[in-house]
């Protein structure tokens, strides 16, 4: 209807990003989640010229020092742990970290998951059958209780974390990309490339996928805040990345002893994890609001 009218008053229609830009900052939480990505990214893409110090020193003479604001030197603003390494630089240089993991789990739990359900769709029968039992199987079981047993079996370690969080959450863009592709293949532009001699793969990937990219888009945007808590979890519990790695829920976990000696060592890290999280879950709800019409404000 817009398109409509800025044709009929002779305007140009603005482009699909700036109308999904305009309907994105409508949202001013949104907005503000995406401003504070943005610079958590930033922050972990200029981690070595921020960082005083390197995460892994250690500076005996300041074990456990207090942050600036509570009587600590400027020479450490944020204090150091139990063993004197700076919690800047260790906060700092674990967003890239958590950030990598989440991206990471994203990035793969998406390629397998689109492969998986389109997959289910359009061949139907006993692998349509197959994947959503497996998928089932997987969602019946708590997502950290799941985790923990893949890496009781793989072992704890970075990758391994990688590996046991895109498990968890595979099963949820399997679905989304299963159930909108049988929605999409019941349409009438489906039949008519399907006349005009297109192949199956053509057929997924090139006509329907792109119609199926809305809700996964928005569930990715979700699914990197869920990764990054899930990988805290796993790390807090010593069965994710393993110490001295600065990752945030490593760091919680080593510091757990002294959150009444040494509050800061325990507090930092967690509101990291807290203020990245939170962040993108307001911008993934923006991009659901701007992504479906059925939610877009007035």
């Amino acid at each position: 209807m817009a398109d409509d009218v800025a044709a009929l008053s002779g305007l140009t229609p603005p482009s699909p990003a700036r109308a999904l830009w305009a309907d994105f900052a409508v949202n001013r939480g949104a907005v503000a989640g995406l401003a504070i990505l943005c610079a958590i990214l930033l922050i972990a893409a200029l981690a070595d010229l921020i960082a005083m110090h390197d995460p892994m020193e250690q500076f005996r003479a300041h074990v456990l020092q207090s942050p600036v604001w509570a009587g600590g030197s400027w020479e450490f603003p944020l204090g150091t742990d139990d063993v004197g390494r700076d919690l800047m630089a260790r906060i700092v240089h674990g967003a890239r970290y958590s950030l990598f993991i989440g991206f990471s789990v994203v990035v793969v739990s998406l390629a397998v998951g689109v492969c998986l359900g389109l997959a289910s769709a359009f061949m139907g029968g006993l692998v349509d059958v197959a994947i959503s039992r497996v998928m089932d199987l997987i969602m019946s079981v708590p997502s950290l209780v799941l985790a923990i047993v893949v890496i009781a079996v793989i072992g704890p370690s970075l990758a391994n974390t990688i590996v046991a969080v895109t498990i968890v959450y595979m099963p949820r863009y399997v679905r989304i990309v299963r159930a909108t592709a049988m929605a999409e293949l019941a349409k009438d532009y489906v039949t008519a490339s399907r006349a005009a001699g297109s192949g199956e793969f053509r057929l997924a990937f090139v006509t329907v996928l792109p119609n199926c990219l809305a809700p996964l888009i928005v569930q990715a945007a979700l699914g990197v805040s869920d990764a990054i808590l899930e990988a805290a979890a796993l790390g807090f519990l010593g069965l994710g990345a393993q110490p001295p790695t600065p990752e945030w829920g490593a760091m919680l976990s080593s510091a757990r002893e002294f959150i009444q000696r040494a509050p800061h060592v325990v507090t930092l890290p967690g509101l990291a994890i807290l203020i990245t999280v939170v962040s993108i879950n307001l911008m993934g709800d923006g991009l659901r609001d701007a992504l479906d019409p059925k939610l877009k404000r007035s």
